[in-house]
């Protein structure tokens, strides 16, 4: 099979493609913009591969995008390219507008230009999405497949937006489509941006650990690797037109997740060899722990019901929450210099999206 992957210089996309270059025959060209999440060292490992190829294209560039489908001349596209964090969406909605729908948009079209000029058949549009766009699921209760849409910050109404572009393809144009929602991904090669990074980073420098609100707020957790192999088996042998939800089946609480950070952090990377924090009265990694301000409209419960894709395609997840983060934790203490290196200076791990600002962009 060949295989478009965007945003495969992401966080997500990367594991992906690391998973098909390992582990399948797949020739994979990895289609990125490279902003300031994609990093190509996350790809070290597999670049080197003759099936892999590199192609830096904005997939909001109608152009670039339509020659890399003639060239190519795919089986199927993985879409993963997106603007992914909540606060970045609430200082600058307008990148998210961009790139999530109107990138869509253009990557829609041009599959379509695609299977139509060279009587393509058998093409698939995986779309990847976000459990986000449920909304706010409340104390109870799992998001299904059938759950309705109600995003609740500029980010996932972006992509609650693409999702819909992409099932109205599918229904108007013939578009042979897939969709997945997921729940929280972690794990290693992720921008520091996200909670565990962040935690993880900001303890080993002695810096405040900051927690939203009561950090009550709950997620269910999936290991990244688990999600490649989901979003795998999904592109191949999922069924046309259909949505898979792909979750960990690991509920915890924000407070919960920076706890556990700590406890593991005191045991693998201990304060008192720490040289950040000989001069500071800490004695284990909890004491950085600081609660600030809430994200604005911040949901407070998402938890996915997998049956579907564990019924249908035979898929679980092979980590727990308890494996699946102190793997997270070995390898951030092993790639300290990949963290500083997708590091541009562009972004000091300061708080975004605090306050909401009025008028336009």
């Amino acid at each position: 099979m060949k295989i478009i992957i965007t945003g495969g210089a992401g966080f997500i996309g990367s594991a992906v493609i690391r998973h098909l270059i390992l582990n399948t025959d797949w020739q994979v060209l990895n289609l990125d913009k490279l902003t300031y999440a994609g990093n190509l060292e996350s790809l070290d490992g597999v670049s080197d591969s003759n099936r892999y190829t590199f192609e830096k294209v904005d997939i909001c560039d109608a152009v670039e995008v339509n020659r890399v489908f003639e060239i190519y001349q795919p089986d199927a596209i993985m879409h993963l390219a997106a603007e992914s964090h909540v606060d970045r969406s609430i200082d600058g909605p307008g990148e998210f507008i961009q790139t999530n729908i109107l990138g869509t948009y253009t990557l829609l079209q041009a599959a379509r230009h695609y299977m139509d000029q060279f009587q393509v058949s058998d093409f698939r549009f995986h779309h990847i999405s976000t459990d986000e766009v449920y909304g706010d699921l409340g104390e109870t209760g799992f998001f299904t497949e059938e759950t309705s849409y109600a995003p609740s910050s500029p980010y996932s109404a972006s992509k609650a937006s693409s999702d819909h572009l992409v099932r109205s393809w599918g229904r108007t144009f013939g578009l042979p489509y897939l969709i997945t929602n997921c729940s929280n991904n972690y794990g290693p090669y992720h921008f520091p941006e996200k909670l565990i990074p962040l935690i993880i980073l900001n303890a080993l420098e002695g810096k405040p650990l900051p927690v939203y609100g009561d950090g009550k707020q709950i997620r269910d957790w999936l290991y990244v690797e688990d999600h490649a192999r989901a979003l795998c088996e999904v592109v191949a042998n999922g069924k046309i037109g259909e949505t898979y939800n792909i979750g960990g089946n690991n509920e915890k609480q924000n407070i919960e997740v920076v706890k556990t950070l700590c406890s593991i952090l005191d045991e693998k990377a201990p304060v008192h060899e720490n040289p950040k924090l000989l001069n500071q009265d800490i004695h284990s990694y909890k004491d950085l722990i600081t609660y600030v301000k809430d994200r604005p409209g911040h949901d407070l419960r998402y938890a996915i019901d997998a049956t579907k894709i564990k019924n249908g395609l035979g898929w679980e997840p092979q980590e727990t929450f308890e494996s699946g983060i102190a793997k997270t934790i070995d390898w951030y203490l092993a790639n300290m210099q990949w963290c500083k290196n997708v590091q541009d200076g562009s972004y000091q791990r300061e708080r975004l999206g605090v306050e909401c600002q009025s008028g336009l962009e």
